[in-house]
């Protein structure tokens, strides 16, 4: 905080997780919290995007919770904090008694600092459970297994300024950072495309990152516009197309045959794989001409510095390890990883979400990707608590979701929203209710959060201190100003107190955040070097292990973090989705995010800025699909699944392929995770949001809809 109460704070945006930097000032009025440029802000450089500039317009919103409170024979009333303590203390000590440790469930949040995350795991932990998560289950889940396991660090292989200072190929798979990472895409990969670096877009939906680099009428330009759920396929034709050249032209050096024999392991397990693939029938599957495959193989290929960016449209799918695997693939056999404007690159869609990860809010690792299942990684871990942890990984917030009523009896939510968040969001708020107790600690009235039994209010982003991990492993400060409302509590604050009153010890007892990231050191390698004095304003990438380390921005120069040190090949086959297009349901839905707007819009949907631009929710029909319908463009239409059904404008356009639909879960009205298949992917247990059998209906009066409700990001 600054030492002069009115002048600006330095701090971190809180949405999306590219990690720019930005100013908070404080008026004389607690509630008067105004945006300020940051001009030599390390990541951002100043430049900032729609949300970021919007960012402030939510910390004094009218619909902030300002006081706790108790549900009594079903209505909510205002309580005291001792009151609200007393009931959480005893109803988890109840649960315990009555059932067991794992009949509890903890979920963190990518919203939250790393310092809340990393006391919210350690309180799961030692009220003796592993059934603690966080949102990214939802969208990085099996991106962070597949990297974790055939590379060695579930997160960027490379940091956002090499890759434009280096890039030459920027293969874009799944991900939109026009929309998604506005000022990653501006300031760092359209600025490499500016100097002459090639793009190759797969994605199925045309989107602001097609139309962002302006080369559309060059060679260094191509979308391949795949059909939802053929990105295995496709990628295996981009493999094959690169074997089959270096057996007939090995002087061309498509592949690096030294990288190969002395850093990875699995090459035969990939050529094996795909000798009796047929390339021609998988771009019939995947809806996109063999030749313009085959050149964007070639492009990518020959390169000298190639970066796969990845995202959600890989991950989310019950093949979504497989999809990630394919992509190291290609990274491996070009020997494309481990240097700078290379590697493999997931984009995090939240402002914590990687860091969330790093601190342990997960069911299956401790700090640092520590495995629960590690004796001698959890006995070191174990030796700074003073507990024993469980050895066995726990639930993930779907599968808790499933067990509800069953196996799981209470629930502790840290600024998540699972009504909303979770895929067939119907039966998720069904199951919520069989709960015998859930507290919620947030700083509106999510959809969550009505259901519960106790609703602490927090303070928001702007007005605490603590560190956040952007999508690069860049670990930056947040600063706080004070508190706009004053019976609101820091997440900190809530999460030391029930821990301290709930296990007697000295466990939970801490003076400020720093004092918590000193502990959390101790326990997670990647970040023990680190300190608040030398994170100072520009921040550290990890693994930083020891103080003086600067951090790597790119990693593996020398040898991957696995257990061999060699990076894993491994051929994959293609897995259609779960449910895919039949006569009852002949489209296939698929989803993504807006720039506007954030996940499942709490506060973006709260900002009269952001809400201006789209206020609704939306569903765009390719016009040949529009035409057999008989839909006008603007027409509303009920969009509809297994699942579930919302009422939604149709956008008619090219941008999506034809017998596709594209809709997204931000209108709490009208959200796609009322449609959406819970299926999972078996390791990595994220669901499938990107790929669902659809049907409309057009030409029926629509429903009355809370235009005004709005839902957890």
């Amino acid at each position: 905080m600054s030492s002069d109460e009115h002048d600006p704070v330095k701090t971190i945006c809180p949405y999306c997780g590219v990690g720019c930097g930005i100013q908070v000032q404080q008026g004389e009025e607690p509630g008067d919290v105004q945006f300020m440029p940051w001009g030599d802000a390390p990541v951002n450089e100043g430049r900032i995007c729609i949300k970021g500039g919007a960012a402030t317009e939510v910390v004094d919103h009218e619909d902030r919770l300002t006081e706790p409170l108790i549900k009594d024979d079903g209505e909510f009333r205002e309580a005291t904090w001792e009151e609200a303590y007393d009931r959480i203390v005893g109803e988890l000590e109840r649960i315990r008694a009555e059932y067991d440790p794992d009949a509890m469930g903890f979920f963190g949040s990518s919203k939250t600092m790393n310092e809340e995350n990393y006391l919210l795991q350690k309180l799961a932990r030692r009220y003796g459970t592993n059934n603690v998560d966080n949102c990214t289950r939802m969208c990085h889940a099996s991106t962070v297994w597949a990297l974790r396991t055939s590379l060695g660090a579930g997160a960027m292989t490379n940091s956002m300024r090499d890759l434009r200072e280096e890039g030459d190929v920027f293969w874009i798979q799944g991900a939109n950072p026009g929309e998604q990472h506005p000022i990653a895409n501006s300031q760092y990969f359209r600025q490499a495309v500016l100097e002459g670096a090639t793009v190759i877009q797969v994605d199925p939906h045309a989107n602001k990152t097609t139309r962002s680099f302006q080369i559309d009428d060059t060679d260094r330009h191509m979308h391949l516009q795949l059909n939802p759920g053929t990105d295995i396929p496709l990628l295996n034709i981009v493999l094959k197309t690169i074997l089959e050249n270096h057996e007939e032209n090995p002087d061309e050096g498509w592949i690096d045959e030294e990288f190969i024999e002395e850093r990875t392991d699995g090459f035969d397990h990939l050529t094996e794989t795909l000798e009796d693939f047929d390339k021609e029938a998988a771009a019939e599957e995947c809806g996109v001409p063999l030749a313009d495959i085959e050149l964007a193989a070639e492009k990518y290929a020959t390169a000298d510095n190639a970066a796969i960016f990845t995202g959600m449209g890989m991950s989310q799918h019950a093949c979504g390890v497989d999809n990630v695997q394919n992509e190291i693939n290609l990274a491996l056999i070009t020997g494309n990883v481990g240097r700078p404007g290379t590697g493999v690159n997931p984009l995090r869609g939240q402002n914590n979400v990687q860091g969330t990860c790093d601190v342990g809010a997960m069911p299956n690792v401790l700090p640092g990707y520590q495995l629960v299942d590690d004796d001698e990684a959890r006995e070191a871990v174990e030796d700074v608590w003073g507990f024993d942890v469980p050895d066995e990984p726990g639930l993930t917030n779907v599968e808790l979701s499933h067990e509800f009523g069953e196996s799981v009896h209470g629930l502790y939510v840290m600024g998540e929203n699972p009504v909303m968040s979770e895929p067939d969001a119907n039966r998720v708020a069904e199951r919520i209710q069989r709960l015998e107790f859930m507290v919620v600690q947030d700083i509106f009235m999510t959809e969550t959060a009505k259901y519960a039994d106790v609703v602490l209010p927090a303070t928001t982003w702007a007005e605490r201190d603590g560190t956040v991990t952007n999508t690069d492993r860049r670990v930056q400060r947040m600063r706080g100003v004070d508190k706009v409302h004053e019976n609101t509590k820091h997440d900190l604050e809530i999460l030391s107190t029930v821990g301290s009153r709930l296990f007697g010890s000295e466990d939970f007892e801490f003076d400020d955040p720093e004092d918590v990231f000193e502990e959390l050191r101790q326990v997670c390698p990647i970040y023990h070097g680190m300190t608040y004095d030398l994170l100072g304003e520009e921040g550290l990438h990890w693994p930083c292990y020891e103080p003086g380390d600067e951090g790597d921005p790119y990693l593996y120069e020398n040898e991957f973090d696995t257990e061999s040190g060699l990076g894993h090949i491994e051929g994959v086959s293609h897995q259609p989705p779960r449910e895919t297009p039949d006569d009852e349901y002949p489209l296939i839905l698929t989803t993504a995010r807006l720039e506007e707007h954030y996940n499942t819009g709490t506060m973006s949907r709260r900002s009269p800025t952001l809400n201006r631009q789209t206020p609704e929710n939306f569903v765009d029909v390719h016009p040949n699909d529009a035409e057999r319908y008989g839909i006008e463009d603007g027409e509303d239409v009920v969009l509809k699944s297994r699942r579930g059904e919302i009422t939604v404008a149709a956008q008619v356009t090219d941008d999506i392929k034809e017998g596709s639909v594209w809709t997204t879960p931000h209108f709490a009205a009208a959200s796609a995770n009322k449609l959406t298949n819970d299926v999972l992917d078996e390791r990595a247990k994220i669901p499938e949001y990107k790929a669902a059998a659809a049907e409309i209906e057009v030409g029926i009066e629509p429903a009355d809809a809370d235009a005004e409700s709005a839902a957890d990001d």
